[in-house]
């Protein structure tokens, strides 16, 4: 299909960009990669008046260090995530995550701000984002706040931004000494997660002293698996891990739709849960 008319902007720094969303308020939509927003807009479920493209703002990409945190550039796509060094020695969880995102085209188009400002449950970032702790970084007419990604996603394809405002980057906290596995169950390759699963496990004396756990597809926003959190700590054999996964699901509101009913997702979310924490700490 075509997309209906729109006006497009193509700004070259934070500010213009910010200033063209403060004036076109909620009829404007900003273009990272275009994986998210491209297809909405050929479906016609999305009409915008105005397209802001932040494709030319070099200060949106690239990861540096910030003490005991990684800060990411909105606009710093799924394929550099994965290669980038900084990333793959502080914050594993997120390049093993990122590499199963559809597939290599997408991954080399779309970027990881795109990913969360979209707010897709179904999305495989959200839910790593949680579980690390992460913060985003907004930039709006004020200037600059910090949104914790407990925070940030609202409801379903709903964020904290406002209308006005740009998602700038994103602070992920170092997580060097903790094990880590992303787990998910699709039907065929390059499909959305049914369910999926990243796990954080902190050990100590073979012992699990913290973990989290992040809920892809199991509610209308990226969930906190809180119960088997808390459940897992002092697990050390297989067995433990076991049991305690068996909380996974609780307080979750998964969806009936074609691919599974709230019944499945629940099972799998225990599963994928048990799996997920047996790799992390090899005892799978």
């Amino acid at each position: 299909m075509i997309p209906p008319a729109f006006d497009y902007a193509r700004p070259e720094s934070v500010e213009e960009a910010v200033r063209a969303l403060a004036q076109a308020g909620e009829e404007a939509k900003v273009l990272a990669g275009g994986q998210s927003l491209l297809p909405l807009l050929r479906l016609r479920l999305a009409f915008p008046e105005l397209v802001v493209d932040v494709g030319r703002i070099p200060q949106l990409r690239g990861v540096r260090e910030d003490g005991d945190s990684l800060v990411i550039g909105a606009m710093t796509t799924h394929h550099d995530v994965i290669r980038d060094p900084l990333v793959r020695r502080h914050a594993g969880l997120l390049a093993q995550a990122t590499a199963t995102v559809a597939d290599p085209a997408v991954r080399h188009r779309g970027t990881l701000g795109g990913s969360l400002a979209h707010a897709d449950p179904a999305g495989d970032l959200p839910a790593v984002v949680l579980a690390l702790d992460a913060e985003l970084v907004a930039a709006g007419p004020a200037g600059r706040r910090t949104i914790p990604a407990r925070e940030f996603f609202l409801d379903y394809l709903q964020s904290a931004l406002s209308p006005d405002e740009l998602l700038v980057e994103v602070r992920v906290p170092k997580t060097d000494g903790w094990s880590f596995h992303y787990e998910k169950f699709h039907r065929v390759a390059q499909a959305w997660a049914i369910v999926g699963v990243a796990a954080l496990v902190r050990r100590e004396n073979g012992q699990i002293v913290e973990a989290r756990v992040g809920l892809t597809n199991m509610g209308a926003t990226p969930l906190r698996a809180a119960a088997a959190e808390q459940a897992l700590t002092g697990a050390g054999d297989p067995q433990a891990v076991a049991r305690a996964a068996e909380a996974a699901a609780e307080g979750t509101r998964p969806a009936q739709d074609v691919s599974a009913s709230p019944e499945y997702r629940g099972h799998l979310a225990r599963v994928l849960t048990r799996r997920a924490v047996l790799t992390a700490t090899g005892m799978g």
